[in-house]
């Protein structure tokens, strides 16, 4: 058995029921089906409660673990959960949204700087990419003026799902360098943004770019000869 992904199939759930399938020897809390987002690809677990027989957990995030797999970890030692059980779990949805926000906005910068992409992260605050990026951008000013016009285009965000062989046929969809999409299941989910990027993630995003709201550039960093790091910052 694998954890349904219940973040993948609708990103605006913020709650749900599951049973408890057991516990690992950190503490964490093997879940039949996740709301909670879990670590990956650059992008925060999220965190939350979850609630029992008229008890209340803080969740501090989501990981995954071998076997496909979700475990929810507590933000502290308590009384866990006992293996069976159901329980309703609720993410922070204040925070998830942000980081829905951003991630969908990091997308986009991959679109005005297009380059390749070789690491990033997202905050609920602020992301940041690392472009392979030999000398810093000439424009910032022109660099923010086309991102936040494509956030204002209200784009349809979008998912579907190829075949690893599909992938491998396509190799330009991959951009980012660090960290391959995850395969081997068979299928690799993408997002689409209008009909200007498609690219592999599994991560949660907004609807539709205007959600986004105004973003903004800020430091760019030398993290190397050939590479920068691009900071972005959620305005509201």
């Amino acid at each position: 058995m694998t954890t349904q992904l219940l973040f993948r199939d609708d990103a605006y759930l913020r709650e749900a029921k599951t049973q408890v399938l057991g516990h690992t020897p950190e503490g964490g809390i093997v879940v039949q089906a996740s709301v909670f987002y879990a670590t990956s690809g650059g992008q925060p677990g999220d965190s939350g409660f979850i609630y029992w027989e008229g008890r209340k957990l803080e969740i501090a995030t989501a990981v995954r673990i071998e076997g496909g797999l979700i475990a929810l970890v507590p933000a502290e030692a308590a009384a866990l959960p006992r293996e069976g059980v159901e329980v309703v779990q609720q993410i922070d949805w204040t925070r998830r949204h942000k980081l829905m926000r951003m991630h969908t906005a990091l997308h986009l910068l991959s679109v005005v700087i297009p380059l390749p992409v070789t690491g990033g992260q997202i905050g609920a605050e602020r992301g940041r990419l690392d472009f392979m990026m030999p000398e810093p951008p000439v424009d910032v000013a022109a660099l923010n003026t086309a991102l936040n016009a494509l956030i204002a285009r209200d784009l349809v965000v979008s998912t579907s799902f190829i075949t690893d062989a599909e992938l491998e046929a396509k190799p330009e969809l991959v951009k980012t360098m660090s960290v391959r999409p995850p395969m081997g299941q068979g299928q690799v989910r993408l997002v689409q943004i209008g009909d200007i990027d498609l690219q592999p993630c599994g991560g949660t995003h907004v609807a539709r770019t205007a959600e986004i709201g105004r973003v903004e550039i800020g430091k760019i960093e030398n993290k190397g000869k050939q590479n920068r790091r691009v900071n972005l910052m959620l305005l509201a």
